[in-house]
């Protein structure tokens, strides 16, 4: 089944010209917009500048599909508006930004925008407002459209140019094109830095406050003060003197300025403090998403503590606590669209995995934990139109991020209601209900109580397995649950629509869709995922004290590099797998995987808790025995120091009245008494096994001992035989 946002090929045979060359021609389409009944579609051929949204059968689009008439497009061609926002220069935010504010009332008018009747009417009321042209505003809605349908799509083609995020220089000549009555009324001023900090103060003074003045009046409470020659007196009050018209900003550049350097939500607070901001302005942006309800309007996340302890993967004995469960679901079917176990408590990072959860394919995902299913015993991986969340946990410039990238609302649940979310409380409820019973470790009512039973000690599934077992309560869940209390519309009662998430799912699908967003999984991934800096030395890429090798890593020759100085590098990671780290290619929205060197293969598969808890283990262990280590070592430092004082009082026992001259002069002979006697004290006698110790025993006394000066050299014995055989040989030649 289609969704929004997917690429599909479509190919045309030119039938003139079949039969002779059989010339074909591909063109590639997005999906814009579904109807809620799944009977109607708008696509865009993406790769013709000039292409405008084509209204098309979804039907019929769905059976050419299934008829392999038309192919999925899985390569996404504007992979690069997936950057994250760190990556894109300010000057390019600000493009951005600018034609957003250009066509974001159009682009909600959706579907009346994609008529051409509509669009042209719409177009020309922008235009007569905004001052811009028509082909100006057909541009960016074609970029808009062809590149994804976020905001990131409106960025510009020319952001690796040069002068990358440097303001444009000032000049004593006004810039951009001027007035048509300039002549008459003068075109304004240059904006130097000088003038921004005017209007900088005068904004802060008169504008951003809780009086609420208008934006023009802020403007001539400005010119009063700022831009004067001075001050008359009528009537007894003191009035300024405003300068002409060529010497003072206009209002245009004025406006023109705020919107540029102020956001929105920055503009609110400012001026109606943050409590309001929260009451009637950030909640008003998800009260409107009920309109058209069907699968992918809204997704409920939630985390909570599991009852049961599990242990280690490591080594079974570990007890390490209890897991985090995260699940999302969808509120109009009940499905559950997205998962995550781990011990990461509730936190962005839990709920960043739930979400990468949401966009993954489920097939793949169960297979990593040896479940086999087929897609549609779990047809989800997709993004929803809001994400109704703890303001905890999806509050802050993480997930503001990822909403932007991907265009889509969050609701945060206010302080103390919980209730808001009562969907997915009551699917923990189900799952404590269903599996408590059989797990070991599982906690119950008189696990507090004096006496009571320790249930921590019956601990023994690993986090892998306890994964397994909440895999196989979501697909009972979705396939089986029947939603007793499920509020059913007339039209699911006359079409006999059975009660459980994944019937109600695919009929919403088909008869409510529109909202289901797809995206390329690694994308998705890589805009939540964890990012780090991982350290280049000549081991590898060093990251948590693991290290990895990657094909750029190693054709680069980063590791001899490394020798001389080692530098970091941005990655993500995941932290339920640690097999690979992803390094961040200069573009911003394509990774490299570095994978797990050979000596670190028994970090396989395994979650960052786990190796976390692992080498804190082993740094514990370390500890503990260190100071045994320590000790022993005093220990033989002592035993070694009792050995040479016994020696040294040996040796001067037993010099008696030897000169130093004596003792060196007999180093020689005394080592080769002493190999003698070592010699025969360490021969091996395996035939004497019936001798007896005494009768091999080496006395001192059985060795006699030459005096120097009475034994011959064998250096003397030697010269002397070769003077005689020399006076030999001299006494033959004389005869």
């Amino acid at each position: 089944m289609l969704s929004v946002n997917d690429l599909f090929k479509v190919t045309i045979v030119n039938e003139q010209e079949s039969s002779e060359s059989g010339i074909r021609n591909e063109s590639i389409e997005r999906i814009l917009w579904i109807d809620e009944g799944g009977v109607i579609c708008y696509t865009i051929e993406i790769n013709r500048s000039t292409a405008m949204p084509v209204k098309r059968s979804f039907t019929d689009l769905n059976q050419q599909l299934d008829e392999n008439l038309i192919t999925l497009h899985i390569t996404e061609p504007f992979a690069s508006v997936y950057q994250s926002e760190e990556k894109i220069s300010i000057k390019s935010k600000q493009c951005r930004d600018q034609r957003w504010e250009l066509i974001k009332t159009l682009i909600n008018d959706e579907p009346r925008i994609y008529e051409p009747d509509w669009r042209g009417k719409m177009i020309r009321e922008e235009m007569e407002k905004n001052q811009k042209s028509k082909s100006l505003y057909y541009k960016y809605l074609t970029q808009y459209w062809q590149r994804g349908k976020i905001k990131n799509a409106l960025l510009p083609d020319y952001f690796a140019s040069g002068g990358k995020g440097k303001e444009k220089k000032m000049t004593d000549t006004k810039n951009g094109r001027q007035k048509r009555s300039s002549a008459e009324t003068g075109n304004g001023i240059v904006v130097d830095d000088a003038i921004k900090k005017v209007f900088h103060i005068s904004v802060k003074r008169y504008y951003h406050l809780q009086k609420e003045n208008a934006l023009r009046f802020t403007y001539e409470q400005m010119l009063r003060q700022y831009f004067n020659d001075g001050f008359y007196t009528e009537n007894g009050t003191k009035k300024p003197i405003l300068k002409n018209n060529e010497e003072i900003p206009s209002f245009r550049q004025f406006e023109y300025w705020y919107k540029k350097n102020y956001l929105f939500e920055e503009k609110m607070r400012a001026r109606v403090g943050d409590r309001k901001f929260e009451l009637d302005y950030r909640a008003v942006l998800g009260t409107s998403v009920g309109e058209m309800f069907g699968p992918g309007t809204k997704f409920q996340i939630d985390s909570t503590v599991a009852d049961v302890y599990i242990v280690s993967a490591f080594n079974r004995s570990r007890i390490i606590g209890r897991p985090i469960i995260y699940v999302v679901i969808d509120v109009y079917s009940r499905m559950v669209v997205g998962l995550y176990v781990g011990l990461e408590g509730p936190s962005w990072a839990g709920a960043m995995m739930a979400i990468a959860n949401t966009a993954s394919d489920k097939v793949a995902f169960c297979k990593e934990y040896g479940i086999d299913i087929i897609k549609e015993d779990w047809p989800c991986n997709h993004l929803p139109q809001t994400f109704l969340a703890d303001r905890g946990e999806m509050a802050g410039k993480k997930i503001d991020k990822f909403l932007e990238a991907f265009n889509i609302n969050i609701q945060n649940t206010a302080p103390y209601r919980a209730d808001w979310k009562g969907i997915v409380e009551q699917h923990f409820k189900t799952i404590h209900t269903s599996v408590k019973p059989f797990l070991p470790g599982s906690i119950f009512k008189d696990f507090r109580v004096r006496g009571g039973k320790d249930y921590r000690l019956d601990a023994s599934l690993t986090m892998e397995e306890f994964t397994q077992v909440i895999i196989h309560c979501t697909l009972h869940h979705n396939n089986y649950h029947w939603l007793n209390q499920y509020n059913q519309s007339e039209a699911m009662i006359s079409n006999d629509v059975k009660l459980t998430p994944k019937e109600i799912w695919h009929w919403g699908i088909k008869n409510r869709s529109g909202k289901l967003k797809t995206y390329p999984e690694n994308i998705v991934k890589l805009h939540l995922l964890p990012t780090a800096f991982a350290r280049v030395n000549r081991h590898g890429i060093e990251f948590k004290k693991m290290r990895y090798l990657s094909p750029k890593s190693v054709s680069q020759k980063w590791f001899s590099q490394a020798r001389q100085k080692t530098w970091r590098i941005e990655i993500s990671y995941d932290p339920r797998d640690m097999s690979k780290i992803y390094l961040h290619n200069q573009d911003g929205s394509s990774f490299e995987s570095a994978e797990l060197i050979k000596h670190h293969q028994k970090y396989n598969k395994k979650t960052l808790e786990e190796i976390e808890l692992q080498l804190a283990y082993q740094s514990y262990e370390y500890e503990q025995h260190l100071n045994k280590e320590r000790q022993k070592k005093s220990d033989m430092q002592s035993e070694i120091e009792n050995i040479v004082e016994e020696a040294s009082r040996q040796v001067k026992k037993d010099i008696n009245n030897d000169s130093d001259r004596q003792r060196v002069k007999g180093i020689r002979k005394n080592g080769l008494v002493e190999k003698e006697a070592n010699r025969k004290k360490e021969a091996f006698l395996l035939e004497a096994h019936n001798l007896q110790s005494e009768e091999i025993a080496l006395e001192a006394d059985n060795i006699e001992i030459i005096p120097d000066n009475e034994e011959p050299s064998r250096l003397d014995l030697i010269r002397r035989k070769q003077k005689e055989n020399i006076q030999n040989a001299k006494e033959t030649r004389r005869d």
